[in-house]
């Protein structure tokens, strides 16, 4: 019965919920796996991988949806936000190629972070 009722609950959320509510907390579920790599940095290289292919996989979708022309945001914010995906394209790369410091992920972080915040109105 309890199962049912959560079952319930959850259709019922993804029908209400905004696709900015959505792409804030898909930011924020990513910002809180990399926080949880940078706590325990990972001696296990596919662990540290699937975290930030989760986050480079989520910000190629950004990218891919504000270079579309139906896109209803104004020009220089789907520049601002193209260009914040070519950043953290490029800086996953080289965390990967060289994964030595943890606190290489802090800028990843906090640009999910703050884009949510703003998605979310805060």
């Amino acid at each position: 019965m309890q199962h049912q009722a959560a079952v319930a609950y959850q259709a019922t959320a993804k029908t209400v919920e905004t696709p900015r509510d959505r792409e804030a907390a898909l930011l924020i579920k990513s910002a809180a796996t990399m926080q949880n790599l940078r706590d325990n940095w990972p001696t296990d290289f596919e662990v540290l991988r699937n975290g930030l292919t989760f986050n480079r996989k989520l910000w190629t979708i950004f990218m891919s949806s504000v270079t579309r022309e139906d896109n209803p945001l104004s020009a220089p914010v789907r520049q601002n936000i193209a260009n914040l995906g070519m950043f953290i394209l490029n800086e996953t790369r080289e965390i990967l190629l060289d994964p030595v410091a943890p606190n290489r992920l802090d800028p990843l972080i906090n640009i999910n972070r703050q884009l949510a915040a703003g998605l979310r109105g805060n």
